[in-house]
């Protein structure tokens, strides 16, 4: 028996059966060209899926829509190029025995922030607001500056035209073959904006801070049918405020969450900084924890799983992060039934065997930040 052993059981979500409960986490690479996955790409998650992970959720995929990502090198799932692009890594992945989840990606507010795109047009903000001035931030201090100019909230034909290019991205993927989708509804991005009371002050249906989030998943929905599962990832901090809170109490946070999983969510997959840290005041659950108690479906906690981050700077990735084995303390909340997926991100990213080295009890790759760079 490995220490994982618990891990290793099947996970159902609709009509997608997952052989074990460890799922690699999506994670911007900057590596697709013009928005185009190559060769190498589908090769980097060909060798992840290989090793016999319940799934991949892949990194942040552009919507079809201008301000969707700010960076040229972020896949899109629209157009020729890019869609064959998809298709052999779709391809790839299923040739190794995997399954496949694409994260749909809107930067909303974040758009030509902290990368300074050559996009034109203005950043889709729900109230026009980009962020808090003193927030405590990880990426170039130049990007909150221009930011903090307010701009034209989004117009009800910028909310149209953004659901409808969720539904054109998760048609487009539907028909590549994959395995689920996800929506990536976190970290002050355009979806965590409208759920956010700091970024969404409007006053018509859309200031009901669930109503756009639900909007989305509905369409989504609707175009892949009931068998497919829809996963969302939200979190506490934001990526203009690493201090803030979605919501500060179990009745704020399950009046955003409960009506998502009405609309069709089946898995939340809570974003956090260290997997072990409780959330709200007199209980030990953490984010997946709540989630799963608030709503009834299914969560997946992720944050430092074998990293030692807990003490480490506000960024994704620094230097301070090394390799550690926390999988005891991991495994003793899920036997509690705490959450019922593992998502692991840097430690997978570090080192393509990671879950292989997991299930044979083997030490674990030392942490590098240059393996980011180099690894396919």
């Amino acid at each position: 028996m490995s220490l994982i052993d618990p891990l290793l059981r099947p996970f159902t979500l609709r009509g997608l059966t997952l052989p074990n409960r460890v799922v690699m986490a999506p994670m911007t690479r900057y590596r697709s060209p013009m928005g185009v996955p190559t060769d190498e790409v589908a090769s980097y998650y060909g060798r992840r899926a290989a090793t016999g992970l319940g799934a991949i959720l892949t990194e942040g995929v552009a919507l079809p829509h201008y301000a969707a990502a700010d960076h040229p090198d972020i896949p899109r799932i629209d157009g020729d190029d890019a869609l064959a692009g998809w298709r052999k890594l779709v391809d790839a992945v299923h040739g190794a025995g995997g399954r496949i989840i694409p994260q749909l990606w809107h930067q909303g507010p974040m758009w030509n922030v902290e990368y300074a795109g050559t996009g034109t047009g203005n950043p889709m903000r729900p109230s026009g607001i980009w962020g808090p001035p003193d927030g405590v931030i990880s990426f170039r201090e130049e990007g909150r500056v221009e930011s903090l100019t307010p701009v034209p909230q989004m117009s009800d034909g910028d909310i149209a035209d953004v659901i409808a290019a969720y539904r054109l991205a998760a048609r487009n993927a539907v028909a590549l073959g994959v395995d689920g989708i996800a929506i990536h509804g976190a970290h002050g991005y355009l979806i965590d904006s409208f759920l956010w009371d700091y970024t969404n002050r409007r006053e018509d249906q859309w200031g009901e801070r669930a109503a756009f989030g639900v909007a989305v998943v509905k369409a989504i929905r609707a175009e892949i049918g009931e068998d497919m599962p829809i996963a969302l990832r939200f979190s506490q901090f934001k990526m203009q405020d690493y201090r803030a809170m979605l919501a500060d109490t179990p009745d704020g946070l399950g009046a955003l969450l409960g009506p998502l999983a009405d609309a069709g969510v089946d898995l939340f997959d809570a974003s956090q900084r260290y997997f072990d840290t409780p959330i709200f005041e007199g209980s030990p659950l953490n984010l997946a924890g709540w989630a799963k108690k608030l709503t009834g479906r299914a969560s997946m906690t992720v944050g430092g799983v074998a990293l030692d981050k807990a003490k480490g700077k506000a960024r994704h990735i620094d230097d301070s992060q090394q390799s550690v084995n926390n999988l005891p303390l991991l495994i003793e909340r899920f036997e509690k039934g705490e959450f019922d997926l593992v998502g692991v991100g840097r430690a997978i990213l570090n080192d393509p065997d990671w879950f292989g080295k997991a299930k044979r009890d083997e030490p674990f790759l030392s942490f590098d930040p240059a393996n980011l760079e180099r690894l396919a």
